[in-house]
């Protein structure tokens, strides 16, 4: 997944700088980048998350429990510092704020065209 969200960056990215300018360019760049490190990290603490669950309900539950509150607070800490990170751009950069949704949006892409394809080889593969 993460593979075929650099590629759509790349293709984006690509894409915006043939077709409108490299300021473009830079902003879907840039927002593919937060998007596709945030969506690493979170994949990253999620799988964590799931090896430090107890695998029988009479192990520490407490445990259980503190893991949650913390990749709780880790999902809040990194979309405080994703819009932290936005806000500077916007604010001191010249980036072009539809480049960076868009590049924001690759992820997105990413997860919605693996879906398509999946439900496509589901149904018309010969069976």
């Amino acid at each position: 997944m993460l593979t075929l969200g650099w590629v759509y960056l790349i293709i984006l990215a690509l894409a915006s700088w043939v077709i409108s300018s490299w300021s473009f360019a830079w902003s879907v760049l840039a927002g593919g980048l937060i998007s596709i490190i945030s969506f690493r990290v979170s994949c990253r603490d999620v799988m964590v998350f799931f090896d430090t669950l107890p695998l029988e309900q009479q192990e520490s539950a407490e445990k259980a429990k503190k893991t949650k509150k913390g990749l709780i607070l880790k999902f809040w800490l990194r979309f405080f510092l994703i819009g932290l990170v936005l806000f500077g751009l916007i604010k001191y950069s010249s980036v072009n704020v539809f480049g960076l949704i868009l590049g924001l949006s690759t992820v997105v892409f990413a997860i919605t065209f693996s879906a398509v394809g999946v439900v496509w080889r589901y149904y018309f593969s010969r069976r």
